[in-house]
């Protein structure tokens, strides 16, 4: 339950700061993106913290299968965990059309695809998985919200970094939606920066302190 509240919300977040962020920039693409980019951050921090201690607050399936791998995560909670992911992901963005009086369903136009795209989503990922491997607990929720919204303006592809986002982002035909046939290159471009991250992270040495 909480990693389906936690990630639908965090969808509603990306999707309706999209929303309200496009209407109010007068075609501003730059300052669009600078709204999208505070509301997540900010709410990344709060919904970590939030549901961190009822489900580690992956809200993210590659993430999850990092933390299975590590035995972080019973290998029998990663596939309910992903479920629970993409189910609140698709929610989160009806959710968002919904407070915006839009079509509730739709399927998203907006085409993210290619060899640069598919990099930036592999180093967004990695990056994201050196963090939370990496980062003492105590500032975890800080530091990674902090990376995302660095990704978000270091990356050309915005930096998802997630599976379930990329899934409900194909959802919505906003600012921040992803046609649907650029889904499953984006989730494979993540899942092998996640295992990036997790050989860096091993590299490195050195586990990450409590506090």
């Amino acid at each position: 339950m909480a990693e389906a509240l936690g990630t639908a919300l965090l969808l509603t977040i990306v999707i309706g700061s999209g929303i309200m962020a496009e209407r109010l920039s007068a075609g501003n693409t730059a300052i669009a993106l600078l709204g999208n980019t505070l509301a997540t951050v900010w709410g990344l921090y709060f919904l970590i913290h939030t549901f961190g201690p009822a489900s580690g607050a992956h809200f993210n399936p590659a993430v999850s299968l990092v933390m299975a791998m590590r035995r972080e995560l019973p290998w029998s909670n990663l596939a309910p965990y992903v479920v629970a992911q993409l189910m609140g992901a698709a929610c989160g963005a009806w959710l968002a059309h919904a407070m915006f009086d839009l079509p509730i369903l739709q399927w998203s136009a907006k085409v993210r695809t290619g060899h640069a795209q598919w990099l930036a989503e592999a180093v967004a990922t990695a990056g994201l998985l050196l963090v939370i491997l990496r980062a003492p607990k105590a500032q975890a929720p800080s530091l990674v919200a902090a990376y995302i919204g660095a990704a978000y303006w270091f990356t050309a592809s915005t930096s998802f970094a997630n599976p379930a986002a990329a899934f409900g982002r194909m959802f919505s035909d906003t600012f921040a939606g992803i046609a649907p046939s650029g889904v499953l290159a984006f989730a494979v471009a993540q899942l092998v920066g996640a295992m990036v991250g997790l050989g860096i992270h091993r590299l490195l040495g050195n586990e990450r302190q409590e506090n």
